[in-house]
C-alpha cells in the first residue's frame, strides 16, 4: 500500500536485513523516491511487504525506482504549492539541488505563507504562527526607532528571499540596509550583485539551516526573537557568535530590553509599547 506523505516511514519485512533509504528528487514538484533496497531475494521468496505511512496532507514524488524486484510503479504526483502545512508547522527536506530549489521557489511562487530557508542541499519550510506578527512587528519598530535616534539612514526591505547563487537561500522576517541603504532605495527586486542587508530579523524557531544560510550569504548581524528569548548573533570570521550587544547599538542592553517590551506590547498594544520605549529613550538622554 502507498500512501503520500511528507513524512514516509518505510517498513520491509523480508527476513534477511532488507534495506530502503531515501532521497529527494524534484524539479518543478517535490518528489520523493526509494532509491534503493537491497536484499538477498531469490525467486522463489515471496516479496516482502511495504507500507507507506502519512502524516501530513500532501507530498510529490514522482519516481519510484531500483527496486530489482518490482516490474511496475504507479507514480503519485502533487504541485508543491497544493502543500498544506499548519500554522507553527515546519518540514525539512534533505538532498535537494539547486536548481531542484530554485523550482520549488518557481512553484510556490510570491503570495504564500510558508517561509524557506535552503542551506548544504537542505530545504525548510516553515508556516509562522499568526502571534509571531506581534514580536516581528514590534523588533522592526525598534529597529527603526533606534536609527532614527542616533541619526543613521536606512533602508528597509521587509521579507525578501535572499540568495547565494548555487549554495544558499533564507527568508527573513525584516531586514534593513545601513551601508548600502542607498543603492537600495527603490529597488523593487533583488539583484544578483546586490550586497546583503546588514541586519535580518527573525522571530519563532530559527534553525542551524537558517543561520548556515544568512551565514553563506554573508549578513552581518542576526536578531533572533523565540519563545521570550533574545539573541544576537555577529558574523565573525566565518561563523555566528552570540553577543549581548549590537555593534549598531552598542549601549543600550538589547537582550533585556526586547523580550520585556514584546511582553509589554502583549498587554497593551504595539503602539503604546513603543510609545513608552521612545519615551524612555528620550529621558535617558
Amino acid at each position: 500500500t502507498w500512501a503520500m506523505s511528507l513524512e514516509l516511514q518505510f517498513k520491509a519485512y523480508s527476513g534477511r536485513g532488507a534495506r530502503c533509504e531515501r532521497s529527494l528528487i524534484s524539479k518543478t514538484i517535490l518528489q520523493l523516491q526509494i532509491h534503493q533496497m537491497r536484499s538477498h531475494l531469490n525467486q522463489n521468496w515471496i516479496l516482502p511487504p511495504i507500507t507507506a505511512y502519512c502524516r501530513v496532507n500532501y507530498i510529490s514524488y514522482k519516481t519510484l525506482s531500483n527496486l530489482s524486484f518490482m516490474t511496475a510503479v504507479t507514480p503519485v504526483v502533487k504541485p508543491v504549492s497544493q502543500m498544506q502545512l499548519a500554522p507553527g508547522s515546519a518540514i525539512t527536506i534533505p538532498n535537494v539541488s539547486w536548481q531542484e530549489f530554485e523550482s520549488i521557489l518557481q512553484e510556490l511562487g510570491e503570495k504564500r505563507s510558508a517561509r524557506i530557508a535552503y542551506s548544504k542541499n537542505t530545504l525548510e519550510m516553515m508556516v509562522p504562527l499568526p502571534e509571531h506578527e506581534i514580536p516581528r512587528d514590534l523588533l522592526s519598530d525598534i529597529v527603526k526607532t533606534l536609527l532614527k535616534a542616533k541619526g543613521i539612514k536606512f533602508q528597509p526591505f521587509g521579507s525578501t528571499t535572499f540568495k547565494k547563487e548555487g549554495t544558499a537561500g533564507v527568508e527573513p522576517d525584516a531586514c534593513f540596509y545601513i551601508k548600502n541603504y542607498q543603492r537600495m532605495i527603490g529597488r523593487r527586486r533583488l539583484q544578483p550583485d546586490d550586497p546583503p542587508p546588514d541586519l535580518a530579523i527573525e522571530t519563532d524557531v530559527t534553525s542551524k539551516t537558517t543561520l548556515e544560510a544568512y551565514r553563506a550569504i554573508g549578513v552581518p548581524e542576526v536578531w533572533v526573537y523565540d519563545s521570550g528569548k533574545f539573541t544576537i548573533y555577529l558574523l565573525s570570521q566565518g561563523i555566528y557568535l552570540k553577543s549581548e550587544t549590537s555593534p549598531l547599538f552598542e549601549n543600550i542592553q538589547l537582550t533585556q530590553i526586547i523580550p520585556a517590551l514584546v511582553e509589554r506590547a502583549w498587554r497593551v498594544g504595539n503602539l503604546q509599547a513603543l510609545e513608552e520605549f521612545e519615551t524612555q529613550m528620550t529621558n535617558n538622554k
